[in-house]
Formats: structure tokens, sequence, C-alpha cells
């Protein structure tokens, strides 16, 4: 009888364990199809995606200002300028905006929704990653007498 008590329990301590296991296993499965399911906000910059070439940056947003191999500037008016960044391989794999005093710059619920952490001085950050599209994008405020917004989307 003692030996069929012990059994009943491992049995029912393996059945535990096994549950657990199959619950622990379905919600990594959720949590990879929630972030396969998120969508970006922000993809582009007037057309310059991740993954152009510099020729096809330069066709979206003009003829820069500073022209490299490993970077573009683009000084788009009085208060907006743009970086973009090439890999080795000449594909862009960061596009940086900065909005002098927040002119033109883009609400930041339209970059990354929710979540901007403002600090008392005023500044504020927010960043939202897309591992599953393998890009990140931030949303940055400065504080100061200058306040400068920077939008940035970056591979990972």
């Amino acid at each position: 009888m003692k030996r069929n008590i012990t059994g009943l329990v491992v049995v029912t301590m393996i059945s535990f364990i096994f549950a657990a296991t199959v619950q622990a296993q379905k919600a990594r499965v959720a949590a990879v199809d929630n972030s396969v399911a998120q969508q970006p906000l922000y993809t582009d910059f007037r057309g310059a995606k991740l993954g152009m070439t510099p020729e096809e940056v330069r066709e979206k947003l003009g003829n820069p200002v500073l022209k490299d191999a490993e970077m573009d500037y683009f000084v788009l008016s009085e208060t907006m300028t743009a970086q973009v960044v090439y890999d080795a391989a000449h594909k862009a794999r960061m596009i940086s905006v900065d909005y002098a005093n927040g002119a033109g710059a883009p609400d930041y619920h339209a970059i990354v929704g929710e979540g901007l952490v403002t600090k008392p001085d005023g500044s504020a950050f927010a960043m939202v990653r897309y591992e599953s599209r393998g890009f990140w994008v931030s949303y940055s405020r400065t504080a100061g007498s200058v306040m400068i917004v920077t939008v940035t989307i970056q591979k990972i």
C-alpha cells in the first residue's frame, strides 16, 4: 500500500510538472506571436528606409551636403537635418533626423506610441525594439535653451 501511495504521489508530481511545462511553452509561443504581430509605427523617413543604397536614399532625400561611403548628412530646412549611416555592404543601417526647437517634429505617439519618459528638466526619451523585424525606433527630446527632437530608426 505504501508503494501505491508513493507511486501515486510521483505520478501526480510528474503530471503537475508536465502541466507547468506545457503552460510555460504556451506562454512563450504567445509572447513570440505578440512580437510578430507588433506593427511598427515608424519605418521610414520621407520614403528613405533601412536597407536602401546611398543612391536610393539620395533619390528620396535629395543631395546631401556631406556625402561619404559611410554616411550622408542632409540639411533639409533651417530646422531639420538628417543623417543616414551605411554599413559595409553600402546599405542604410541608421536614419536619424534632428528637429531644432522641435519645429516640424512628429508627435512622439506617431513614432513610439505610449511610454515617453519625461524628466523634470523637460527632456524625454522612448525607444521601441522590433526584434522580429530587426530594428528599433527612438524619440528623444533634449532640455535647455535650444531644444532638439531626434527621431532615429536603426538596424539591430
